[in-house]
């Protein structure tokens, strides 16, 4: 009977019988970090959206001063800080690609390359084991696989 059969993980979240307790905790490691990295690029797409739409509301602010009689300030708005670069030479969709193209592309590569080389490219291997000893077996909730799975 394999794993998946008696409540385990399925061969997909199966270590393979070469891949010792380090190499599965530091693929979790990398993991982990690489998590760390999704989250901080959503921060920052996030921070791209929200720079967009300032600069977008900074725009209709102008079109409202100046309609409001304040021609001289909504000139300055629009000269000085509509369109204006967030970083030297740069606005947030360049940053943005920037991060993707010199560095998260190349960590989810690096992160994929250890996967293969070292556990036939299985993923969250760590956390699959770690939800074998959490898990209270034969416990309604607390099954190794969704009921479509088994």
């Amino acid at each position: 009977m394999t794993i998946s059969e008696s409540g385990g993980p399925d061969s997909a979240h199966q270590r393979p019988a070469a891949a010792s307790d380090k190499t599965v905790e530091a693929l979790g490691k990398l993991s982990e970090a690489l998590e760390v990295a999704e989250h901080a690029r959503g921060y920052l797409y996030g921070f791209h959206r929200l720079t967009g739409k300032a600069d977008l509301a900074l725009g209709e602010a102008a079109d409202l001063l100046r309609e409001a009689g304040h021609a001289e300030l909504a000139d300055e708005v629009e000269r000085d800080i509509v369109g204006r670069n967030v970083i030297e030479g740069r606005w947030t969709f360049q940053i943005v690609e920037d991060y993707d193209d010199h560095y998260y592309d190349e960590f989810k590569a690096l992160e994929k390359r250890a996967r293969d080389q070292l556990v036939e490219g299985k993923r969250h291997l760590f956390e699959a084991e770690m939800k074998e000893d959490r898990r209270t077996h034969g416990r309604a909730h607390h099954e190794a696989l969704p009921p479509e799975a088994t």
